[in-house]
C-alpha cells in the first residue's frame, strides 16, 4: 500500500477569495468581450490562466524581500543571483531581465537575421512574436507523438532530430539563426524533452555551427521528468541532472515567474563572452544597466533563493505530484485530456470535447467560457485563438494541429480540494457539452490576438 504523503510545507498565510453568482459571471464575461484576459481578478474564484509570475514565496523568499540592496549599480543580490545560476546552470555569464520577454528581445536581436529561420521544438506565443517582429521565421519540429493528445510516449516535447538535420541541409546552415529547445515544452502540455534529444540536437546543431539556446522557464520540472523518466538519472540530483543539460547548449532566456519561484524577472545567461557583451549594449538600452536589468535588488534576493528552492525534490514531486492529481480526476470522468500529464498543468483536448465545434469557430474558447461560467475557475485557450496564422500567400487560416485549454496551476498557491472543484466544473461541462456553441472573432490584434481580442457567440 502506498504511504500518504502531505505538501512539503505549512500554511503562514492566506488570502481570502469569493464564489460570485452565475449571472453575475455572465454579465462580466460578456463585458470582457468573451476574452478571459479581460476579467478583473477579483470576478475569478480559482485563477489557472498561467502559471507565469503567480506562484506563492516561501518566508525565507519573503526574508530576502528585506535584504534588497536598491543600488543603480553593483547590488549585492545581483551577485548573489549570479552565483546561484552559475552554480545551478552553469553559465558563466549572467544577465537579468524585467521577465522572460526582456530576455527573449536580447536574445533574438543578437541571433536573428532577417528571412532566417529558428528552429526548435514549439514555440510558445511571446516568443513567436518575438521571432516574427525580428524578421525570423519560427519552425516546430516536434515529434509526431508529441501531437496526438493520447500518446504515451515519455518525452513528448523532444525535437524530431532527423527533421531538423534535414531541415538544415535542405535551406543551408547560414539560413538557420539558432535552435531553441524549450523545457518543458508549453505548447503541448508541459511536456519534457529527453537529455538524450537534448544531446543530439545539440550534437547536430554543432556539426553545422549553429548555436542551441533554452527556454528554461520549467527547467526544474523538465530536470524532475528526467530523473523519474530516463534511465540512468533516478539516483541524480536535480541540480546535476541541470548541469549536464545546460552543459550541451550555448546559453539559456528564462522567464523566472515559473520555475523561479517570484512573482517578476527574467534571465538571459551564455557561456560565450563576445554573445555577452553584446547582451550587455541590448540590455542598457531595454531592460537597465547589467546588475539590475530591469529588477529590483529585493527581487533578484527573492529570485535567487527561489532557484535553490525548485530544485528540492520533496518541492518537486509535491508540485508535479497536484497536476498529476487534478488530471486523474478528469480522467476518471472522462474529460478527454492530453496524456501524460505534463508538469506546469492539465491541458483539455478541445476537439475530442468538442467534435462538432470546428476550429474556425473556436472551440478551446467556447470550454474556457463555459467553465468560468458554470464554476468562476479562469483558464486559457491554447488553440485556433492562440495560434492560427494566415498563410502570406493565399490570405488562407492554418490551424494549429492541436486545439487545448490550459488549465496553467499555480505553484503552492491552491489545494487539492481547489483542483476537486475544477474537475467537478469541467466534468459537468462535459456532460452538457452538446449545449455548447462556437465563437466568432470581432476585434483581433496584428499580433498576439488572443490577449486582447474580443468574441461573439455564434447563434
Amino acid at each position: 500500500m502506498k504511504k500518504i504523503t502531505a505538501e512539503p510545507y505549512r500554511i503562514k498565510v492566506v488570502e481570502p477569495i469569493k464564489m460570485s453568482t452565475r449571472e453575475e459571471r455572465e454579465q462580466w464575461i460578456r463585458d470582457a468581450g468573451y476574452n478571459v484576459f479581460g476579467l478583473k481578478a477579483e470576478q475569478v474564484y480559482i485563477d489557472l490562466l498561467t502559471d507565469s509570475g503567480t506562484s506563492a514565496m516561501s518566508d525565507n523568499q519573503w526574508a530576502g524581500l528585506m535584504l534588497g540592496d536598491e543600488s543603480y549599480a553593483g547590488c549585492r543580490n545581483f551577485y548573489n543571483l549570479e552565483a546561484t545560476v552559475q552554480d545551478i546552470f552553469g553559465f558563466k555569464y549572467v544577465l537579468p531581465t524585467h521577465q522572460g520577454r526582456g530576455a527573449e528581445n536580447i536574445m533574438t536581436q543578437i541571433f536573428i537575421k532577417p528571412g532566417t529561420y529558428v528552429l526548435g521544438n514549439m514555440h510558445f506565443d511571446s516568443t513567436r512574436g518575438h521571432i516574427k517582429l525580428k524578421g525570423g521565421i519560427p519552425v516546430d519540429l516536434v515529434i509526431d507523438e508529441g501531437l496526438d493528445p493520447q500518446s504515451q510516449h515519455p518525452f513528448k516535447g523532444n525535437i524530431n532530430v532527423e527533421k531538423m538535420e534535414s531541415f538544415i541541409k535542405e535551406h543551408g546552415p547560414d539560413k538557420i539563426s539558432f535552435v531553441l529547445i524549450t523545457v518543458t515544452c508549453n505548447n503541448n502540455g508541459g511536456q519534457p524533452v529527453s537529455m538524450v534529444n537534448i544531446k543530439s540536437t545539440c550534437e547536430v546543431a554543432s556539426k553545422y555551427n549553429i548555436p542551441v539556446m533554452f527556454d528554461a522557464a520549467r527547467f526544474a520540472e523538465n530536470c524532475y521528468f528526467i530523473r523519474t523518466r530516463e534511465k540512468g538519472y533516478e539516483n541524480k540530483s536535480i541540480k546535476e541532472i541541470a548541469r549536464e543539460m545546460f552543459s550541451y547548449g550555448d546559453g539559456c532566456v528564462m522567464s523566472s515567474k515559473k520555475d523561479g519561484l517570484v512573482n517578476i524577472g527574467g534571465l538571459f545567461c551564455t557561456k560565450h563572452k563576445e554573445i555577452y557583451e553584446q547582451a550587455i549594449q541590448l540590455s542598457i538600452v531595454y531592460e537597465g544597466f547589467p546588475t539590475y536589468g530591469g529588477q529590483a535588488g529585493r527581487d533578484m534576493e527573492a529570485l535567487s533563493r527561489g532557484l535553490q528552492e525548485v530544485i528540492q525534490e520533496p518541492y518537486l514531486a509535491d508540485r508535479i505530484g497536484q497536476v498529476q492529481y487534478l488530471g486523474q480526476k478528469l480522467k476518471d470522468r472522462n474529460v478527454p485530456i492530453v496524456e501524460p500529464v505534463g508538469g506546469h498543468g492539465v491541458y483539455v483536448d478541445a476537439k475530442r470535447f468538442l467534435p462538432n465545434i470546428p476550429q474556425s469557430q473556436f472551440p478551446g474558447q467556447a470550454i474556457v467560457v463555459a467553465l468560468y461560467i458554470n464554476s468562476g475557475v479562469r483558464c486559457v485557450e491554447l488553440g485556433t485563438s492562440a495560434f492560427a496564422e494566415k498563410d502570406e500567400k493565399t490570405g488562407e487560416m492554418i490551424y494549429p494541429d492541436l486545439e487545448l485549454v490550459r488549465l496553467a496551476i499555480p505553484r503552492r498557491v491552491y489545494t487539492n480540494r481547489h483542483m476537486d472543484v475544477v474537475a467537478e466544473g469541467l466534468a459537468d461541462i462535459y456532460d452538457r457539452r452538446h449545449e455548447l456553441k462556437g465563437f466568432k472573432i470581432v476585434y483581433e490584434a496584428p499580433v498576439l490576438r488572443h490577449f486582447t481580442a474580443r468574441f461573439e457567440p455564434l447563434k
